[in-house]
């Protein structure tokens, strides 16, 4: 059995389980005299019961946020047909059949619209008031109650259903948001990313082919760029499609560029980072976030500016300055510890030329 038959296999049992209440229909029937009326109301009540089945099952897949035309029509048919079967009950099960009139106004309440299934409930609850007050022999037995009760109970569950449906609206609409927000960032992020390293790349390969035949030597060396390019340009790409962009320096100064705007901070970034060795890319591109992210969160500047060489990067900004606190492995003593292993060394203070504060890592070349 699998999940999609399990709800509905229920439903119809918790559907079914209702129709117990025309077991009194059913006893009047069967002691009515008359066996003409005995037949008809006992097989009305069988249709009767297969008519409210029919339609629960029919309609069991429509959205209560989304009722079409057909739903309404439906249900009048539904309603009419269920309400001639009910007077075919009238003269075999008497007052007994006013049962019947519950399961009408419940079917009106879930599926008709609200300005046409409240004026029907009501219209019921009249005829099951003023029926057994009218008609000789017959009781009160509460059925003008039941139809009330029985009408709220059932606007309560469409109200349910409809908070429900709306609810699962949006969490669809949220979830495809994510999805077409996720595919611009990667979008956007490739953009940054690989524009200028693709370009350099193309420059680069049409260099290597002229000087193949004038500098052999020097070719080499632009061949040689270019696969280091390449290889970057490819770990890049992998790094920005898993997301895991924290040991991508073109991914970092992407991000950087995002974060200071969103903190109205003004940034001078550099354009590529195609000249650092990979050796030294992610170690920049940790000293880069941590900066950044001391800036937008304890600096207060208006100016950041970040100097990107081969063997050294720096970020200058114009605040109060950072001291960088934070767990080991991160923050600025986490990135001194990054320095020292390739050899660096990490400078970070106060500014010697005008006020603001620096972050400077520098390893061999």
């Amino acid at each position: 059995m699998t999940a999609t038959n399990s709800p509905r296999r229920f439903g119809w049992l918790f559907a079914a389980v209702w129709l117990y209440y025309l077991a009194n229909n059913v006893q009047a029937l069967l002691a009515q005299p008359n066996l003409y009326w005995r037949v008809t109301g006992l097989a009305a009540v069988v249709l009767f019961a297969g008519v409210y089945l029919l339609m629960l099952s029919r309609t069991r897949a429509v959205r209560f946020t989304q009722r079409p035309p057909q739903l309404t029509r439906h249900t009048w048919l539904a309603i009419a047909l269920m309400l001639a079967l009910f007077g075919l009950q009238l003269p075999g099960a008497g007052d007994d059949a006013l049962t019947c009139l519950v399961y009408v106004a419940a079917l009106a309440m879930v599926y008709l619209p609200a300005r046409q299934a409240i004026p029907t409930a009501l219209l019921l609850f009249t005829v099951a008031e003023i029926l057994p007050r009218t008609v000789d022999g017959w009781s009160d037995g509460g059925y003008g109650l039941a139809v009330l009760l029985g009408s709220l109970a059932t606007y309560g569950f469409r109200m349910a259903g409809e908070r429900q449906g709306r609810l699962t609206a949006a969490q669809r609409e949220l979830a495809d948001r994510a999805v077409a927000d996720e595919r611009a960032r990667i979008a956007a992020d490739l953009h940054d990313i690989l524009g200028h390293s693709l370009t350099v790349v193309t420059v680069k390969a049409e260099l290597a082919q002229r000087l193949l035949d004038v500098d052999l030597e020097r070719a080499r060396k632009e061949l040689a760029d270019l696969e280091s390019l390449a290889r970057d340009a490819l770990a890049d790409v992998r790094t920005t499609a898993l997301g895991v962009r924290g040991i991508s320096l073109p991914g970092e100064i992407a991000t950087a560029r995002e974060a200071l705007a969103a903190a109205n901070v003004e940034a001078d970034l550099p354009g590529a980072a195609d000249e650092v060795p990979t050796r030294n890319r992610e170690l920049f591109a940790w000293t880069i976030r941590e900066a950044v992210t001391n800036v937008v969160r304890h600096s207060r500047a208006a100016h950041v500016r970040v100097l990107l060489a081969p063997g050294s990067v720096e970020i200058l900004d114009d605040g109060v300055g950072a001291t960088g606190r934070g767990e080991p492995g991160q923050g600025l003593a986490g990135l001194r510890r990054r320095a020292e292993a390739l050899g660096g060394r990490l400078v970070a203070g106060a500014r010697d030329d005008e006020p603001g504060f620096r972050v400077r890592v520098e390893v061999p070349t």
